[in-house]
């Protein structure tokens, strides 16, 4: 099969659907990988690695030409164009909230399969989840960010230091998303009492002026 991966132009997107190892994989099964030139660059993979591993570099219309596309996001409007009956697309749809896109696919009767769709045999959603993962942690990093007087926050420390007590956090949720967000905020007030106990630690093992002299 020939598969091709595009580069993604949707905003502020720099992940690619495919990495040099999965290229690997692919290419050792017999496949034929076309990835676009510079498509990896986001994620610190240079060209150089897919080729290394017999992938073929294209430009986007070599990687749409391919039997089955690999995306990270849902197709652009300018890729519409790319989108036919005989292709077949993996990649995040989340067509509830995108009607565009849902008209495109079904005009040009392109074959899509929605990571977020997935499942195992036991019914958990394997792509979805890191993605929920992921943007627990930065939720919390971006409620941290915000706090900061420079960005009209109350100048609050989210882990708090010695002597000042950390911010209180609220996670609404016990899913993938509040699970992950809980664990991230727990994990940096943990590093604070760690570093709290081992600056107590420390002084209670200095010697006394007396102990010093008697020695």
């Amino acid at each position: 099969m020939h598969i091709g991966v595009p580069r993604e132009v949707k905003s502020d997107e720099y992940r690619v659907a495919l990495t040099p190892a999965g290229a690997d994989e692919l290419v050792r099964r017999g496949h034929t990988v076309t990835v676009e030139t510079g498509g990896g660059a986001g994620s610190g993979f240079a060209d150089s690695d897919y080729i290394a591993v017999g992938a073929e570099l294209g430009d986007a219309a070599a990687c749409w030409a391919a039997e089955l596309v690999l995306k990270v996001k849902e197709p652009q409007p300018q890729e519409f164009a790319h989108l036919r009956e005989d292709l077949v697309l993996f990649t995040y749809l989340h067509l509830a909230a995108n009607a565009p896109v849902a008209d495109a696919l079904v005009t040009s009767g392109t074959t899509s399969l929605a990571y977020e769709t997935v499942e195992d045999r036991r019914g958990r959603l394997p792509l979805l989840a890191p993605m929920s993962e992921i943007a627990g942690r930065l939720a919390v990093q971006a409620g941290a960010h915000h706090l900061e007087a420079p960005h009209g926050g109350r100048g609050i420390l989210l882990g708090g230091v010695a002597g000042v007590a950390p911010a209180e956090v609220v996670v609404i949720g016990g899913g993938q998303v509040g699970i992950n967000a809980a664990w991230k905020n727990s994990m940096m007030c943990s590093l604070r009492r760690s570093s709290a106990a081992g600056a107590r630690g420390s002084s209670s093992r200095r010697p006394s002026r007396k102990g010093a002299s008697e020695k």
